[in-house]
């Protein structure tokens, strides 16, 4: 569940075979070296700014080339490559005829490395992480499903490295929360056979999106089911029954079921919160943050009255106001560690659980969007469907008008609700769930990896 595991390394080799060790580091490209301040400096990168070229993909050559030749060549590329290899052998910290450098590497990957080195007469070493270390982070992207599920993380910033990785849930979540939204058997089949078709290659000028295509499909699979469930195919046609309810006839009911499947995923993002926030900082750290053990106590409270008040059930009102008041104490007591003390630390105190109360009761009504848009949706389906059924009793002409009406119609709400349902959905997740599952940004890992030449090279 959590992060590509890392492991501290270090490169030792004789200083005369630093050089190779480092192309064999560039080559396997799984090795991120502590890099130091990013300045390209030395012979090969005045030269390469003297080229005055654009931007180059950098190569490295397998053995040291004559700088003049490659300059007057204008070989800008290898260049480019020398540069990086001169940047980190400014970093390389020598002991007599001994040379290293330390860095990251995916734990699973240090025997593999281990033994190419060994053939440059080089070692690579397994380090102790030193304390307070932030290791980088490195999601597994292994299968199409995570691979898809990946860019809804990364745009909201790189997971920390000792917390859960989130990919899985977080696309399922959101392909749930769209197919609420986008509930139209016949659009979400649409866009299931989308997401095929991205599968399959096609469209040739899609092929970027190709490694989307789960999330598009499982989207569409989610759409179906829920168009299903509200009886609407390209709006309501009566091609199918109602098997749950109809959006329009019955919008509180359905208003109430976006209420309590915002209520599950927040339970579940407080959960996340406070797995994380233990493995950040401790058994402490996670029982008096907000979004961890203190603001699920606080919001499961909460939920509690709201729904013991609904049905009126005075004993469950009181036993969740314990637990309110519970979450509220935990709370307040970390909220108020953090202060300078003494009546303005009070008053900070009590703003900022105000604050969490408040943004509590917010954050679970935003899921009525849930609703709302999945309400629009069936309401532009219904229009078009009254204007096709009204033009086609009147004749031919009145009859392709129709056709026309129908086709537009749902064209166009095909591409207004997917845009609006998709940005929705990804509100939903980003500010209401994510913002309890993190508390801070970690980095990614950046590992040094370029490509090498090893046919002779001008030297």
């Amino acid at each position: 569940m959590g992060p590509v595991r890392m492991q501290r390394v270090a490169i030792i080799a004789p200083l005369h075979a630093v050089r190779e060790a480092l192309v064999r580091v560039a080559e396997a490209g799984c090795v991120e070296l502590d890099s130091s301040d990013g300045t390209a400096r030395g012979e090969a990168a005045d030269r390469l700014r003297r080229l005055r070229s654009g931007p180059v993909k950098a190569v490295v050559s397998a053995s040291s080339p004559d700088l003049d030749a490659l300059e007057r060549a204008g070989r800008a590329d290898l260049l480019a490559g020398e540069a990086q290899l001169e940047e980190r052998l400014s970093g390389v910290v020598r002991h007599g005829e001994v040379g290293a450098l330390a860095g990251w590497c995916p734990a699973v990957d240090v025997p593999a490395t281990a033994e190419r080195l060994a053939r440059a007469g080089a070692a690579l070493v397994p380090l102790k992480a030193p304390r307070g270390a932030d290791p980088p982070t490195l999601l597994r992207d292994t299968g199409a499903i995570r691979r898809s599920f990946t860019p809804l993380v990364r745009t909201y910033g790189t997971v920390p490295y000792s917390d859960l990785d989130p990919t899985v849930p977080a696309g399922l979540v959101y392909a749930v929360m769209f197919g609420v939204m986008f509930g139209d058997a016949g659009h979400g089949a649409l866009l299931l056979l989308a997401g095929l078709l991205l599968r399959g290659g096609r469209p040739r000028r899609a092929a970027s999106l190709r490694p989307l295509w789960p999330l598009v499909a499982g989207a569409g699979l989610a759409s179906t089911l829920a168009g299903l469930a509200y009886g609407e195919f390209f709006g309501p046609t009566g091609v199918l029954p109602v098997l749950w309810l109809n959006p329009l006839d019955e919008p509180m009911r359905l208003l109430a079921a976006a209420v309590v499947l915002g209520a599950v995923l927040l339970t579940l993002a407080y959960g996340a919160g406070a797995v994380n926030r233990w493995r950040e900082s401790g058994p402490s750290g996670a029982l008096h943050a907000v979004s961890g053990i203190a603001g699920g106590a606080l919001y499961l409270g909460l939920v509690v009255v709201a729904g013991a008040v609904w049905l009126g059930r005075s004993g469950y009102a009181l036993a969740g106001a314990g637990i309110a008041v519970t979450g509220l104490v935990l709370a307040g007591t970390g909220m108020y560690a953090a202060t300078v003390g003494g009546p303005g630390g009070v008053a900070q105190t009590g703003v900022q659980l105000f604050d969490a109360v408040v943004r509590i009761g917010s954050n679970l009504l935003s899921f009525t969007r849930l609703a709302a848009f999945g309400l629009t949706h069936a309401a532009l389906g219904g229009i078009v469907w009254r204007g096709t059924t009204a033009l086609a009793g009147g004749g031919p002409a009145a009859l392709a008008a129709a056709v026309v009406l129908f086709l537009v119609g749902n064209g166009l709400a095909f591409a207004l609700e997917a845009l609006v349902a998709g940005v929705q959905a990804l509100r939903l997740e980003f500010y209401e769930l994510f913002s309890r599952v993190f508390e801070t940004q970690g980095r990614p890992f950046r590992p040094w990896k370029v490509p090498v030449q090893r046919t002779e090279v001008m030297s």
